[in-house]
């Protein structure tokens, strides 16, 4: 009778659990993110897609004692059983960043990627939570909402452009500064996903330890750059791929947090929203079953914030401290790469 009882339980937790499919899942960063998802018990079923060596991926992390049910697809042949009925569709397909690598050569490459299967998405699993790890995120999240619009599936609340890394690495080395606990340091990050368009709310934090101006500067930097520290001490043989990984599964277990019913789930997410004059931008986001349910603005400045602010971009704006050539590069990097996404899409 236990027994029964048990299997039960189990089978019932497992048929409410949610099926996430990882597209680019037999690469650097796919692999050790299936991993960490594989371990989520609100996961009934596992699909991983690729081009190649997915069914390998699949076995292997199929003897993994979990609940979720994993399945390998390889080859744009096999996407549509790949897609089917997903609930979640995580997309950290495309090539990584070299040394030299520019962001236009990374966005040649993979925004014809990141479409493919955007179209395929919209075909398949229209209604999917969809969460772009693939760079340029600033142009290929953009990507994919002019295709879904294409096939007149486009819901922005279902769109995410998965910025969690900035974050994760915002929280380590500010931690590291202050000697706090890691897991229990939040810094709000936003903009985008890419150099100086990350921009860590460190005013908001009540410090410990005063940073000196230089201090400060360096820390912004080591935030908004810190992929280069990654491709550097890799030494041209890779990039932030299990940082990364660890920050995309945490991401998507959040989202799975949130479409179990658990309230209060705040990320910081690259989305389409209202908080500047820029289609997309990344802000904390409340998370709900549905997907976004509340986009929040970044909390108050002080008088003398806000006067610079208001006169170096009026109504335009409602962020930080930062110097106005900051802001201004920012605003300028943003909206080009939104547009590069956009026309991408309109001239095929």
């Amino acid at each position: 009778m236990l027994a029964r009882s048990m299997t039960l339980r189990f089978f019932s937790a497992a048929a409410a659990g949610k099926k996430v499919a990882v597209l680019g899942a037999a690469g650097g960063i796919g692999q050790p993110m299936s991993l960490l998802l594989k371990d989520n018990d609100k996961i009934s079923h596992l699909s991983l897609f690729d081009v190649v060596n997915t069914p390998g991926v699949a076995a292997d992390l199929s003897h993994c004692n979990t609940r979720a049910k994993v399945t390998g697809h390889a080859g744009m042949d096999n996407i549509e059983a790949a897609l089917t009925g997903m609930d979640v569709v995580v997309i950290p397909a495309g090539v990584p960043r070299k040394p030299g690598m520019t962001r236009d050569d990374l966005f040649n490459t993979n925004a014809s990627i990141v479409q493919s299967l955007a179209t395929a998405a919209a075909k398949y699993c229209p209604n999917a939570m969809l969460l772009i790890i693939a760079n340029p995120v600033n142009s290929t999240v953009p990507i994919v909402a002019e295709t879904f619009k294409k096939f007149g599936v486009y819901d922005p609340k279902r769109l995410f452009g998965v910025t969690t890394l900035d974050v994760v690495r915002a929280n380590t080395f500010v931690a590291e500064s202050q000697g706090w606990n890691p897991r229990t340091t939040n810094v709000t990050v936003i903009g985008g996903h890419a150099g100086t368009t990350i921009l860590p709310l460190l005013s908001h934090l009540k410090l410990d330890k005063k940073w000196s101006d230089d201090e400060l500067h360096a820390l912004i930097k080591r935030i908004q750059f810190g992929g280069d520290e990654v491709v550097k001490a890799k030494d041209g043989a890779g990039s932030a791929t299990l940082s990364m990984a660890y920050a995309g599964a945490r991401f998507t277990s959040r989202l799975l947090d949130a479409l179990a019913g658990e309230k209060n789930v705040v990320e910081c997410s690259y989305t389409q929203n209202n908080v500047t004059s820029l289609d997309f931008f990344s802000t904390p986001v409340t998370l709900g079953p549905n997907g976004v349910e509340e986009v929040h603005s970044f909390g108050k400045l002080n008088a003398v914030e806000q006067a610079n602010f208001d006169a170096m971009l009026p109504g335009r704006w409602n962020v930080l401290q930062l110097s106005l050539q900051l802001l201004i590069v920012l605003f300028i990097d943003l909206e080009k790469q939104i547009a590069k996404g956009v026309e991408f899409v309109h001239k095929k």
